[in-house]
């Protein structure tokens, strides 16, 4: 180790420590990983391998997937409500800066696969009770130009300090992941010589079906924790091996530098301009990994647990009437073979041939001697298990589906006599009320990880970037943007005062995509309803509008600004129609009626103007007086030509 190593912050003796720090941390989950891991056997329909006993190994061991039905289907109700997130400003002047947020960011989540990263999170929250997504800045995206990236993460690889409830105020964050040895080398020089064989014993690992070989491979801890430099907390992270530091903020002292030119006297007393290199900004050991000071990890619990940042989950919930079923089935499967296999009593002296006897292939079967009634007879065994033992099973499958939320509701299915359309979507409302909680509950963890987004926009987006995104008109649309519309903004001054400087803040709003069949389908049928209504209408624009605004449904903003517009270009036609007929009633005055063009135009708006009806249009039947608006015009054009 080289002089200056040894006065770095971050060397082998605070790794030493760090190490301490982790296996204490590991410690403190101890439980958790054991459980994790049992709890991915019961995913897998491996869970007999946690109950059979001595006197069971040799017995039936059927797994029925119920639990797996329970998992799978609450997949697929967080699915169908993927969320998709609108930036809204708390600040009237952060208006149009929220709206290019909400159509790039969807954008930058795109470009990182969030559905899978989301379909991922939520497998392992379902099963292990608690998933887990890591937000960071890439710089080796793009080029060297650095990007967001957004991943999915184990708890077995995640530690952090026991007894706190948010992970942001444990003293300490460790993420752990095996990497082979050729490539720790290959981006980190000073790791050569250093690694050991095998991989560190911190990581617990699963049981995996093939053999996984972890003797090249090394863990490489990332060490994050908090520290108060200038009296502002900073977010300093160290990527170690070993003993071996690969990256520390805190050793990372150089100061951000750019070309500036300056003028500086000669020495012949001329003052001459030179560019040197000035600084910029913080160094990283001053300014922290990143400017918003938080672990880069978002923990999204199912069902929660007191004093801890995570929860359990429908294994948990469900593993013991899984078992229960399982043991009531391995039970019949026992009494169906001893049933279907006849059994047969013999006397000792009978002379049969037991082997021959009990071969079922075989044609002849010897004896010695006479073979009489009693030298055998078959053993009659109960009749198989009744009515009552099938009841109790299907009790444990309904105790299942009750506890999980899982009725056959949610699945399509319908009780006996059920037929109504309107009473099978009751009975699917009122089962999915536990899925929609649940969700909402995964929803607030969406909302940290679009500001954990924004965030990291504000930081590193210096540089314009190009986005395809999705115009109004759902056509593509190609826009700039870089992060210097939401960096801090100075006020200004106020009677010689400095009134400093504003950070423009948004807030999140998260609703489901919609993105299922019966969605879209439901969607579609309201706008045609909407159309046989008469919404769309110009004439019902006010009528409409009020409507509207007393529903809920996804694109409200849109429908009513196409109705607003359409009333509006209605009110325009009409006034435009008032003023030509105005001037025909002028021009029929000055040439004394004989062009006749007022009555001539009044017939063609009377013959334009429909009176409109909630389903379609009717025109004014003929004779009947002619349309207000028309009557009113015609009476100002009167008044307006007569001689004063």
């Amino acid at each position: 180790m080289s002089e200056d190593e040894k006065k770095m912050p971050i060397g082998v003796e605070q790794l030493r420590k760090a190490r301490e720090i982790l296996r204490r941390y590991q410690a403190g989950k101890k439980n958790l990983e054991a459980k994790i891991i049992k709890n991915e056997k019961w995913w897998k329909l491996r869970h007999w391998e946690e109950m059979v006993t001595e006197e069971t190994k040799d017995e039936p061991k059927p797994a029925s997937a119920w639990l797996f039905n329970v998992i799978i289907s609450k997949h697929a109700d967080y699915m169908d409500s993927f969320p998709e997130s609108a930036i809204l400003p708390r600040e009237a002047g952060d208006v149009e800066e929220a709206k290019r947020l909400s159509s790039i960011i969807p954008v930058v989540m795109d470009q990182n696969d969030y559905r899978d990263v989301y379909s991922d999170v939520v497998w392992y929250k379902l099963k292990q009770g608690t998933g887990v997504y890591g937000v960071f800045w890439d710089p080796s995206k793009l080029g060297g130009l650095g990007d967001i990236t957004i991943k999915d993460y184990d708890l077995l690889n995640l530690f952090w300090e026991p007894g706190v409830k948010d992970i942001q105020k444990s003293r300490n964050f460790f993420s752990v992941e095996l990497v082979d040895n050729s490539l720790i080398e290959q981006q980190y020089p000073q790791a050569v010589g250093h690694l050991g064989s095998g991989a560190d014993a911190t990581v617990k690992k699963y049981q995996y079906d093939d053999a996984v070989d972890t003797s090249d491979k090394s863990a490489v801890i990332d060490w994050y924790y908090h520290k108060t430099v200038g009296g502002k907390r900073t977010l300093q992270y160290v990527k170690f091996v070993g003993d071996v530091v690969l990256y520390a903020t805190e050793n990372d002292i150089q100061r951000p530098t750019e070309p500036q030119e300056q003028t500086v006297m000669g020495e012949d007393g001329v003052p001459q301009s030179v560019v040197v290199e000035a600084p910029t900004g913080e160094s990283m050991a001053e300014r922290g990994l990143y400017d918003h000071g938080m672990y880069p990890f978002v923990f999204d619990p199912l069902f929660p647990e007191a004093g801890m940042p995570i929860g359990f989950g429908f294994v948990d919930v469900c593993k013991n009437p899984q078992a229960s079923i399982d043991i009531f089935n391995n039970a019949f499967e026992k009494n169906i073979q001893f049933v279907a296999a006849p059994r047969w009593m013999v006397r000792n002296e009978g002379g049969i041939n037991e082997e021959e006897f009990a071969n079922p292939h075989n044609l002849i079967v010897h004896t010695d001697g006479n073979l009489g009634q009693d030298s055998y007879a078959p053993i009659n065994p109960p009749t198989f298990v009744n009515s009552n033992y099938i009841a109790i099973v299907q009790d444990k499958i309904n105790e299942m589906k009750e506890t999980a939320g899982n009725r056959d509701a949610n699945n399509g299915g319908t009780q006996s006599g059920v037929t109504a359309a309107s009473a099978i979507a009751a009975m699917q409302e009122s089962a999915g009320k536990t899925s929609r909680d649940q969700i909402s509950g995964s929803y607030g963890a969406h909302k940290k990880v679009v500001n954990l987004v924004i965030e990291l926009i504000r930081q590193f987006y210096t540089m314009p970037r190009q986005f395809r995104i999705t115009g109004e008109d759902g056509r593509d649309e190609y826009v700039t943007y870089d992060n210097a519309d939401i960096q801090p903004q100075h006020l200004g001054e106020d009677f010689g005062e400095d009134l400093g400087y504003r950070l423009p803040v948004f807030d999140i709003k998260v609703e489901a995509e919609k993105s299922s069949s019966y969605s879209r389908l439901s969607q579609n049928e309201m706008a045609l309803q909407f159309y046989n209504s008469g919404f769309f209408n110009p004439q019902m624009a006010d009528q409409a509008v009020a409507c509207i605004e007393m529903m809920e449904f996804q694109g409200k903003s849109q429908v009513l600004d196409k109705i607003k517009a359409n009333g509006g270009m209605y009110q325009q036609m009409l006034m435009l129609q008032q003023q030509m007929l105005q001037q025909a009633e002028i021009i029929d005055s000055l040439t004394g009626g004989q062009t006749a063009m007022a009555d001539q135009m009044a017939a063609q708006i009377n013959g334009n103007l429909d009176v409109q009806g909630p389903r379609g249009s009717a025109k004014l039947p003929a004779g009947s007086r002619e349309n207000a608006v028309v009557e009113n015009a015609r009476e100002r054009a009167a008044e307006a030509s007569k001689p004063r």
